[in-house]
């Protein structure tokens, strides 16, 4: 049925006029929506209430952070973006199938795009032409990681702190961000554990940040927002086939979103996300794509 329904879509994607001028993704990694929903979040929850929501959106299996964010920001599943692996291995290269940042790249070559996280391991992600900032921590370029930061884990506070000026100055059309705390905090003191609580405040107050300077750069109006996670998590870790785990949360905020709207679809996969994104922009979505724009969410 998804497929019937793409391929019926795939004419009025390719014509329609952009619905946004810019898409910001954020990931809060780990995010378990049923701790979300329990956590100081106050940023978070305003934008749930204020544009539409889903806490029972699905990640893909493994539910494990790089191949998750592969499928979230490819459009494609596990079986097709090949990236089955949870760490930085610099041998085995870059994704082989195209990513949102790439496909955007195609239609609109001067389009600007970013992607700013707290996990190295993104650079798999990086293909060449696609991104004008990778940033973990400060800016790349194409030379090879150092071997002292193959490790490298950049927290929330420090990864807005870096997106903040690129979105003053370069108001982009495509822009990816990552905080990492939340599944840090998981990994070493259990999902919702004190010291968890703690990380989604943080994030969520990084979050803000994005927010304040999305807004002083003038473009709050013609934005928005798709927040979401790779996975959730139970115990110390989320690798189980089981909704502690699998189940993350789905928002759209901003221009074009339906307000106060509960997404009734209970069929929404991390993949949906990249399709949304390019939906927004009005890139056509390849045909073998997994993913599928998250429509009901918005006013068309």
């Amino acid at each position: 049925m998804r497929t019937l329904v793409s391929l019926l879509a795939l004419p009025f994607l390719a014509t329609a006029a952009p619905r946004t001028e810019h898409v910001f993704v954020l990931s809060f990694d780990g995010g378990n929506p049923t701790i979300i929903q329990q956590a100081e979040m106050p940023n978070f929850k305003r934008l749930a209430a204020e544009g539409a929501h889903s806490w029972q959106a699905r990640t893909i299996l493994p539910s494990k952070t790089l191949p998750s964010h592969t499928a979230m920001l490819t459009g494609v599943d596990i079986a097709k973006h090949q990236i089955d692996w949870n760490d930085f291995f610099p041998l085995r290269g870059m994704v082989k199938v195209p990513t949102i940042f790439g496909l955007l790249k195609k239609a609109q070559p001067t389009a600007s795009t970013a992607l700013f996280c707290g996990k190295i391991k993104f650079r798999h992600l990086w293909k060449p032409g696609t991104l004008d900032v990778f940033n973990c921590g400060g800016n790349y370029g194409p030379e090879p990681i150092p071997a002292t930061e193959e490790q490298k884990l950049v927290p929330a506070q420090q990864v807005a702190a870096q997106a903040l000026p690129y979105i003053l100055a370069s108001k982009p059309k495509l822009c990816f961000i990552h905080f990492p705390d939340i599944d840090s905090a998981g990994h070493k003191s259990g999902w919702g554990s004190p010291e968890q609580m703690a990380a989604f405040k943080v994030c969520d107050q990084a979050l803000g940040q994005i927010l304040a300077a999305i807004e002083k750069a003038g473009i709050l109006d013609t934005s928005t927002l798709l927040l979401t996670a790779d996975h959730g998590g139970s115990e110390k870790n989320h690798f189980r086939p089981i909704p502690s785990d699998t189940h993350i949360p789905w928002i759209a905020w901003g221009q074009g979103v339906k307000k106060q709207h509960a997404i009734a679809k209970d069929s929404i996969f991390t993949y949906d996300t990249g399709a949304t994104a390019l939906w927004l922009l009005d890139v056509p979505l390849p045909a073998e794509f997994d993913g599928e724009p998250v429509l009901e969410a918005f006013t068309e």
